[in-house]
């Protein structure tokens, strides 16, 4: 493991060249440019406060910066799955012609990923800070307990990227055993997305015990808490909240290294 490590890391210059590339194409002849990245949350979030502030009364100061957290985070995750699949097939001209660990074809995704998340978590914490802490939940916060919690997203960004690239090892060696992974992987986000608290918070269900089991659950739950508390409690999260990221990080890098080692040499055949 030390020296496959070793060995993404000589061709870091290959596979960083990759990424930059990947960006430019993007935003290619685009006036815009980066802050398409931006666009698809900041719309979503609008239509969601309009909607569940009028029809459930929700607070806009406190709601806004949750949901718009909770879509950054969603993009982020929704990519590595989709844009996953296909990693391992856009790098197919290269897996060819140089033998290079095929680790670096998921990173070059989970990368271009986590650029577009680093822009959304800035202005996220740029909303959270304008907005302030929500007291109704932590009533002694103030904005210098956001500032100086500030810096606990460095290790949730790390673990962020970990998780990333395990799922698109994943997604990508299963779409190229399975070509309608892709499709399915999109079907299957639409329904996961309604059971992880993006929009809603988990306490609203609190009279109805097994969805409020089922939601806490959910695996995605430790790494939303880990970027809102931060951000919109202005407190670091708590160790468990930690530990329980970890082990699914741990978990999913365990799986996704076994599956590459066991699909490694025969990848070139079914591309």
């Amino acid at each position: 493991m030390h020296a496959y490590l070793g060995a993404i890391w000589n061709c870091r210059f290959f596979w960083l060249s990759l990424v930059k590339m990947d960006l430019r194409s993007r935003y290619r002849g685009s006036m815009l440019g980066i802050f398409w990245s931006l666009l698809h949350p900041i719309a979503m979030t609008a239509i969601l406060c309009v909607v569940f502030s009028c029809a459930f009364g929700q607070d806009l100061r406190s709601y806004a910066p949750f949901v718009f957290t909770g879509l950054t985070f969603w993009g982020f995750f929704g990519a590595t799955l989709v844009q996953g699949c296909l990693c391992f097939f856009q790098g197919e001209s290269y897996i060819r012609q140089h033998p290079a660990p095929m680790a670096i074809y998921p990173l070059r995704t989970v990368l271009g990923a986590a650029f577009h998340f680093s822009v959304g978590l800035g202005l996220a914490i740029v909303i959270g800070l304008l907005a302030g802490p929500d007291l109704d939940r932590n009533p002694s916060a103030t904005r210098l307990h956001q500032l100086l919690a500030l810096p606990s997203l460095l290790p949730t960004c790390l673990l962020l990227l970990l998780f990333g690239w395990s799922l698109s090892i994943l997604t990508g060696l299963l779409n190229v055993r399975f070509r309608d992974t892709r499709y399915l992987v999109e079907i299957g986000l639409q329904g996961l997305f309604y059971l992880t608290p993006v929009m809603y918070r988990i306490d609203a269900f609190k009279d109805k015990h097994r969805l409020t089991l089922l939601l806490q659950c959910n695996p995605l739950v430790p790494f939303l808490d880990l970027i809102r508390e931060p951000i919109l409690l202005g407190r670091i999260p708590s160790v468990t909240t930690y530990a329980l990221a970890t082990a699914v990080v741990l978990l999913l890098g365990a799986t996704a290294a076994a599956a590459l080692w066991i699909e490694e040499r025969r990848l070139i055949f079914h591309l």
